[in-house]
């Protein structure tokens, strides 16, 4: 029983190791359609956006810089991934996004091509985020679902929409994730 169980830790350790790997190795293309990887992220307790210009919840960029600007030194980097599947409410190219989001929320934290985080065509970084292999799978079911990643790459926590980038649960695992040892 005790090695059945020692087995079964192990692979669950392989698992979700691979599991973060594979995370850092979605490409992606940032909002000026450079591709790349989340690779530069490796080691950074990360807060996953799907955003959108003209949500009733597009306020929370304020509130996502300023968490970015408040934990960016101890290690928190917020990542905006443009998306227009609800309610068709991200219809601006890259160039509009990138100066709406710099204009209206002086933003500064790293900005990505629009994806898809739903359906057959989801985007393989919501695949890993949202899928049947995550902790926290299901569809994204609004604009700012985030999702926290800690530094060793696991889906540490899922928030919906309604949870601002302030609020004390939001905080709190942010604080809980970069205090804890990579």
């Amino acid at each position: 029983m005790r090695r059945l169980l020692g087995i079964t830790t192990l692979l669950l350790l392989t698992f979700l190791n691979l599991h973060a790997e594979s995370l850092y190795s979605v490409p992606v293309a940032d909002i000026d359609g450079k591709p790349g990887s989340l690779a530069p992220y490796k080691g950074r307790v990360l807060l996953i956006v799907n955003v959108a210009s003209k949500c009733g919840y597009t306020s929370q960029y304020a509130g996502l810089q300023a968490v970015f600007d408040k934990y960016r030194k101890q290690g928190l980097t917020v990542l905006g991934f443009p998306c227009n599947q609800f309610g068709g409410q991200e219809p601006g190219s890259a160039a509009e996004i990138k100066a709406f989001c710099t204009e209206e929320f002086q933003v500064t934290f790293p900005l990505f091509e629009k994806l898809e985080v739903n359906g057959p065509t989801r985007h393989p970084l919501y695949v890993a985020l949202a899928g049947p292999t995550s902790p926290f799978p299901g569809n994204i079911k609004w604009n700012f679902n985030k999702f926290l990643i800690g530094r060793d790459g696991a889906i540490l926590k899922r928030f919906d929409s309604r949870a601002a980038p302030e609020s004390p649960e939001v905080i709190q695992a942010i604080e809980a994730a970069l205090a804890a040892k990579p």
